[in-house]
């Protein structure tokens, strides 16, 4: 026994500081209600793919603090989200990584409020959700970013008139009225269409706009089921319009996979080219890891998931180390934010905004989505006149 005994005790004296690291890993968890089911589950299932190789990488760099995600799936129900935030809560997160929509991201980030928890969205851009006066409350993307883009592409257009299709829900209508005013401003002629979100036949609006309105362009404001109802309208009645520009979840490779006899020349909002061309070595490991994961190109709703819970996981590790992160400590180090990332530089005012917030226009073509506006980061000639039929 004394022969055996010796060994074993020399392996354990050997083993024990990895044996001691493992056992004093911390391990924190932070919280996420995305819409994986339901209308936006096309743009939760995105950023979802992102927060998880954010935390696969942070977990593989990382010996001191191991992040677990915990997730749930709010459905695209802002009841639902609600719900979400208080089982999250209850299992001890200490921060939140926000949902897809205004309408859901509001009433959800009201209940994390409510229990000091850190939240970071990407998801929700109506002005009203900086306006609460919420302490914990931050955002990555805002309408005055995607005003920009559209009304740089329209002035690079000489588009003078335009029909705006847009669902009323609060998102999509704030910035639709953003986008009237501005163009307005510019001279150019505008018609206002809302639509209830319920609405599955576009045809009756498509039709008014092609016999009376008879515009250069349609902008849609709304999310992917609503883009692929207005379009399909479109291609019916073929309006003699000169291109179909949309704005968020709409320039990815996922609706041309999905979709590909309605995207082709179709122009959204997006940051980069797609598929994307990574030089950095941060950025080479995020594509790396995304395609070991999930073996498909990386699209630009990954790169926001990506984005902030990189970030949030970032402030944890800071308020981990001061011993604040049980004491309100997050939103402190949140705050403090100042970085270049994967869509640009990132700072938070008082508000919890990010000023720093720009976008980029890219329109479908041949499978792939290039950057056509504005025409300094353009990675391919637009095609204009240019629609799906």
């Amino acid at each position: 026994m004394k022969f055996i005994s010796k060994p074993i005790q020399i392996l354990t004296i050997l083993l024990c500081p990895f044996w001691f690291a493992a056992a004093h890993a911390d391990e924190i968890k932070v919280g996420a209600h995305l819409s994986l089911s339901g209308a936006t589950a096309r743009a939760g299932s995105g950023f979802l793919e992102g927060m998880k190789v954010a935390e696969e990488m942070f977990n593989a760099a990382s010996k001191k603090h191991k992040i677990k995600l915990v997730v749930i799936d709010d459905e695209s129900v802002p009841a639902k989200a609600v719900s979400a935030v208080e089982k999250l809560a209850a299992e001890g997160v200490v921060g939140i990584v926000g949902g897809y929509g205004s309408n859901v991201i509001g009433p959800a980030s009201d209940m994390a409020e409510k229990f000091g928890l850190t939240y970071l969205t990407a998801g929700g851009v109506s002005d009203e959700l900086t306006k609460r006066g919420h302490k914990h409350f931050f955002r990555l993307n805002n309408n005055p970013g995607y005003e920009r883009g559209v009304m740089t592409l329209f002035e690079e257009l000489k588009v003078k008139s335009v029909s705006i299709v847009y669902s009323t829900k609060e998102a999509p209508a704030k910035l639709a009225i953003g986008v009237e005013k501005a163009a307005q401003a510019k001279g150019i002629k505008v018609a206002m269409h809302p639509f209830d979100p319920a609405i599955t036949d576009f045809k009756p609006v498509i039709n008014k706009i092609r016999v009376i309105d008879k515009p250069e362009v349609i902008l849609m404001s709304g999310y992917e089921n609503d883009y692929v109802g207005i379009i399909r309208a479109a291609k019916v009645l073929k309006p003699q319009v000169k291109a179909m520009i949309g704005m968020w979840s709409l320039a990815t490779t996922k609706m041309s996979s999905e979709f590909p006899d309605l995207m082709t020349n179709v122009i959204g909002s997006t940051m980069f080219a797609q598929p994307m061309v990574f030089t950095k070595p941060q950025d080479k490991r995020f594509a790396e890891t995304y395609q070991r994961m999930y073996a498909k190109e990386v699209d630009y709703q990954a790169q926001f998931g990506f984005t902030k819970a990189e970030l949030l996981f970032e402030a944890v590790t800071r308020a981990a180390d001061k011993g604040a992160l049980k004491k309100g400590g997050l939103s402190e180090e949140l705050r403090k934010t100042d970085r270049d990332t994967f869509i640009g530089r990132v700072t938070f005012d008082e508000y919890g905004d990010n000023p720093n917030f720009r976008l980029r226009m890219g329109q479908h073509q041949g499978g792939k989505v290039v950057v056509v506006s504005p025409r300094a980061d353009s990675t391919g000639a637009i095609v204009y006149p240019g629609v799906p039929w």
